[in-house]
């Protein structure tokens, strides 16, 4: 899990960030809008409601160390879904190679469009993740 920010806001909701999440399994990813502002419990309540309930209880999260991810609050959920939560380095090519490439891809989509479309980046996600094939 990693964060793409400093996006142009926009749209009735004014994202500015999103989170990525890959799942190396299926070598697929998730993009999903948020606030750059958003606290640890809105970060667990949109990854509970967009991918556990979707999906399943991941075994494993390599998570990048930002304070929403290290809170309390999330290790304590992790805890009780019986997930192991780990940290990595930046641009660390061992532990999340795959994750650091598809953010560098989604985050270089998001901004070209930014240029081209007067509403925020955010809106054409689910669009992009298909047509990119992530």
């Amino acid at each position: 899990m990693d964060w793409v920010t400093g996006l142009v806001p926009g749209g009735k909701e004014n994202y500015n960030a999103c989170l990525i999440i890959v799942d190396r399994f299926r070598k697929s990813m998730r993009c999903l809008p948020f606030h750059k502002e958003d606290t640890a419990m809105d970060t667990s309540l949109i990854f509970w409601n967009n991918i556990i309930s979707t999906f399943r209880v991941p075994k494993m999260s390599i998570s990048y160390r930002d304070p929403k991810f290290t809170s309390e609050l999330w290790t304590n959920l992790y805890d009780m879904l019986g997930t192991n939560l780990s940290f990595s380095t930046a641009y660390h090519l061992k532990t999340d190679g795959l994750a650091e490439r598809m953010n560098q891809t989604m985050e270089e989509i998001l901004r070209r469009n930014t240029r081209t479309i007067k509403d925020t980046p955010m809106t054409g996600v689910p669009f992009y993740q298909q047509s990119n094939g992530l």
